[in-house]
C-alpha cells in the first residue's frame, strides 16, 4: 500500500471563544495578522477567523459570541492536543516573559530544551501555547530538521540523553563538510 505523502501543515483549527477575545489573543498577543474571516461552513452560527502564524500558512479559530474565555486547563490526555508551539526569534524570545507579564499572562519562564529554548503559557480558553526559539541556524541549503536529524545520530552514537549544543555544533560541521568543495581534501 502506498503512503499519502504530507508536504507540511496546511492549517490548524482551534475552537475559541468570542470574536474579539480571539483577535485580542492571536493578533494582539502573538502578533499573527488577522487575514480574513467567514462563517464556519459546517455551522453558520460560528465565525471562522484566519490568522497568519508567520510562515504564510494558517491558524484558524472557530468563534461564537455566546462563548467567553475560560482560562481553564484543557484535556491533554491521550488523543488530545497537548500544546501548540510557535517559532520565535531569539530577540523576541528574550522579550517574551516581560511582554507576557505586562499583559498579566502567567508563564513558565524560559525552559532549556537542549536544542531550543521554550516558554509556556495558556491561551484565553486554556490551551497550552509554547514559544520556541532554536539555538542554531542551519547551514545554507539545509533545514532545522536536517541539523536535528544529524545531531540525533551524533547524540545516540555518544550515548547521551538528549540533543545539546555540542551535538548541534558537530552536526552543522558535518553537514557543511559534506557539501563544501575544497582543494585541500
Amino acid at each position: 500500500m502506498q503512503k499519502l505523502q504530507s508536504q507540511g501543515v496546511h492549517h490548524i483549527t482551534i475552537t475559541g471563544a468570542d470574536r474579539q477575545s480571539t483577535i485580542d489573543f492571536w493578533e494582539g498577543v502573538l502578533g499573527m495578522p488577522f487575514v480574513f474571516e467567514q462563517p464556519n461552513l459546517d455551522d453558520p452560527d460560528q465565525g471562522h477567523l484566519y490568522f497568519d502564524p508567520g510562515d504564510g500558512r494558517l491558524i484558524t479559530v472557530f468563534t461564537a459570541e455566546d462563548r467567553t474565555p475560560k482560562r481553564q486547563i484543557v484535556d491533554q490526555s491521550q488523543g488530545y492536543l497537548h500544546h501548540l508551539a510557535f517559532a520565535v526569534s531569539k530577540v523576541s524570545f528574550d522579550q517574551a516573559v516581560d511582554r507576557l507579564k505586562e499583559r498579566k499572562i502567567p508563564n513558565s519562564g524560559p525552559k532549556d530544551r537542549g536544542f531550543m529554548d521554550s516558554i509556556y503559557f495558556r491561551d484565553p480558553c486554556g490551551m497550552l501555547i509554547e514559544l520556541a526559539s532554536y539555538r542554531f541556524e542551519p547551514p545554507q541549503g539545509y533545514t532545522h530538521t536536517d541539523v536535528l536529524h544529524r545531531a540525533h545520530l551524533i547524540r545516540v552514537a555518544a550515548g547521551d540523553d538528549h540533543i545539546d549544543k555540542v551535538h548541534l555544533a558537530n552536526a552543522i560541521e558535518a553537514l557543511v563538510a559534506n557539501k563544501a568543495l575544497s582543494l585541500s581534501r
